[in-house]
């Protein structure tokens, strides 16, 4: 396990020239790392890289935590200009009377906080932050169950922030300042040749992959069978020069297991493989542990195949793993980025058109009882919701509709338009021209730094296993926000420039499938499975006693909805359960404390 990065500081005397020298020179702050000088005091965790040289001496003689503090000192609220990688770190300087902390781009490594007019606390975790209360937001609890985690700032305890990627805070003598620290500048008329392009792009990520194993003596891969995944397998034994170990997670569920691409790609590129099915029987015995070894409410069910993976390769001597996490994000590989290509066409339809077309597609229109016609209507509906509303048009709980769902006195305590007002704040960070680019920075947001990351990064800790995403690091982020926007999306072929760069390198098999990654059968699993289903039950059965959710929509839910859609419904119901296992492990926690 990593150490914990955490602090609290008395701001009533740092802001106090008399003792803040004092403060310094006694703050016991907790990091992996950390330096202090005559006015102030660093600590961190990750690895950041130090663009500027002289930085970069200090760290190597010094640590990092001290080429932080010297790039601090230099250039104050600056400084993450001067640094890239994965890192957080927390300043605390008497000097200029402040406390500064930040986080990477993509938040690989999390800050949350609590301030007011006499502390700042802060943790890496939202469960860990000094003095912070116990008691839960209504409101998050509500984005949990719309996202299925909770989107930065917000954290499950009220009073307790968590700093968005590519984030910073600097609290001051002025107040409290969160600074976005990484603008979202895409690059969308440069042009250079395909074959230099591929190159550069083939050359970049095996930098990725060895900068990421330094300092291993064994490194695995998380090997799901798809192109990232496959790719960073392969650079993995290209740069070692060795057969790598590579972990593949298999269900045996029809439509869900893809061990045949996994198969494909260890014997292509000559890699150690080693497999796992998750059973039943693993759910069962697993989910109250992944639930509640995250600080807050965490519905990515991927999470529990990725923690079987992780641990399989700590069992087989593993320190360290590589993620294949950022291709997609990258690259436009995700499929609603066509699917909102084919959308936003609509918009270009002229308005006096439209205003003809668009009464002909009310929900009493007769054309909506016609085949043919009403997939034409249904078009026209979807086209018409501005973005990103139309990126959550089939939100599961909105679906539902959060009055059959939650109770009256939940649904009082919230807002649920909070959602859509986080959704518009973070589309309008990126003023990219190209519909393309602005989901993928949406993207960077919701589905790596909220998500995915969040997922590979508990699995792993889990496991006692560092983890590293070689797609995600700064110069390949860089190199793909300078590729032409249609290099992404080719009219609707996803990540074209991705899989033309590695055409001849990957298998076409590989190239040419279709994406899943590590899905859950969870809901399938619950409609056969007697102990797994018992477990569901139990707990939402328990969650309804909270006052948050309905018991008649649970009772609906369990006998009725589950067994008629399975994959639907088991998404609600696996959201709901991990819910509750999350808040009994927090019951737990402050039993024994």
């Amino acid at each position: 396990m990593k150490d914990m990065l955490s602090g609290q500081i008395d701001l009533t005397r740092l802001l106090d020239p008399a003792s803040a020298a004092d403060l310094i020179a006694s703050l016991d702050l907790c990091g992996a790392l950390t330096a202090r000088d005559a006015t102030a005091t660093c600590a961190m965790t990750g690895s950041p890289r130090f663009l500027n040289e002289d930085d970069a001496s200090v760290a190597r003689q010094a640590g990092r935590a001290a080429g932080l503090l010297k790039a601090w000192q230099e250039s104050g609220s600056e400084l993450c200009a001067r640094i890239g990688g994965s890192y957080a770190f927390a300043i605390v300087d008497a000097k200029r009377e402040c406390v500064f902390l930040a986080v990477d781009r993509f938040a690989v490594h999390t800050l949350c906080y609590r301030v007011d007019e006499r502390t700042l606390a802060f943790s890496d975790r939202a469960d860990c932050v000094p003095g912070g209360s116990d008691e839960l937001d209504p409101q998050a609890i509500f984005d949990y169950l719309y996202f299925h985690m909770i989107p930065a700032p917000r954290t499950i305890f009220k009073g307790v922030r968590r700093l968005p990627a590519a984030n910073a805070l600097l609290v001051d003598r002025q107040g409290v300042h969160e600074i976005r620290h990484w603008p979202l500048r895409f690059d969308e008329h440069h042009r250079q040749p395909f074959a230099a392009s591929r190159d550069a792009f083939r050359k970049l990520i095996r930098e990725g992959v060895s900068d990421e194993i330094v300092g291993h003596q064994r490194v695995g891969a998380f090997l799901s069978g798809g192109t990232d995944s496959s790719t960073i397998a392969g650079m993995l034994c290209e740069v070692t020069g060795q057969a790598a170990p590579a972990y593949s997670i298999g269900f045996a569920a029809d439509g869900y297991d893809e061990m045949e691409y996994a198969r494909l790609a260890a014997k292509h590129f000559g890699c150690q493989h080693h497999e796992y099915y998750v059973t039943p029987a693993d759910l069962l015995a697993s989910i109250p542990a992944v639930a509640q070894h995250h600080d807050q409410p965490f519905g990515n069910s991927s999470a529990l195949p990725a923690y079987y993976c992780a641990k399989m390769a700590a069992a087989d001597g593993c320190s360290k793993m590589l993620a294949g996490d950022g291709g997609d994000e990258l690259f436009g590989g995700n499929s609603r980025y066509a699917t909102q290509r084919l959308f936003e066409f609509y918009q270009s339809v002229p308005e006096a058109l439209r205003q003809r077309i668009e009464p002909l597609c009310s929900d009493d229109s007769v054309l909506r009882r016609i085949p043919g016609l009403k997939q034409a209507t249904g078009y026209v509906r979807h086209s018409r919701i501005p973005m990103p509303d139309r990126l959550q048009s089939f939100n599961l709980i909105m679906q539902l509709d959060p009055a059959k769902v939650l109770t009256a006195d939940f649904l009082a305590q919230v807002d649920l338009g909070e959602p859509s007002k986080h959704m518009q704040a973070t589309w309008s960070e990126c003023r990219a021209p190209s519909l393309i680019n602005r989901m993928l920075a949406y993207d960077w947001r919701y589905t790596l730094a909220d998500s995915d990351l969040p997922k590979v990064r508990g699995a792993t800790e889990m496991a006692g296993l560092a983890v590293g995403y070689p797609l995600l690091a700064d110069r390949l982020t860089d190199f793909s926000m300078a590729l032409p926007s249609n290099w992404k999306l080719r009219r609707f072929k996803l990540r074209w420039f991705f899989k033309e760069a590695l055409r001849g390198y990957l298998p076409d098999k590989i190239i040419t499938k279709s994406k899943k990654g590590f899905g859950l059968p969870f809901g399938v699993w619950a409609t056969r499975d007697p102990a797994l289903r018992k477990l569901a039950e139990d707990s939402l059965h328990s969650l309804a006693t909270r006052g948050i959710v309905r018991p008649d929509f649970v009772q609906r839910l369990i006998k009725e909805h589950l067994s008629e859609h399975p994959g639907y419904y088991g998404e609600m119901v696996w959201i709901l359960m991990v819910l509750e296992q999350w808040l009994r492990g927090q019951e737990t926690r402050r039993a024994t404390e």
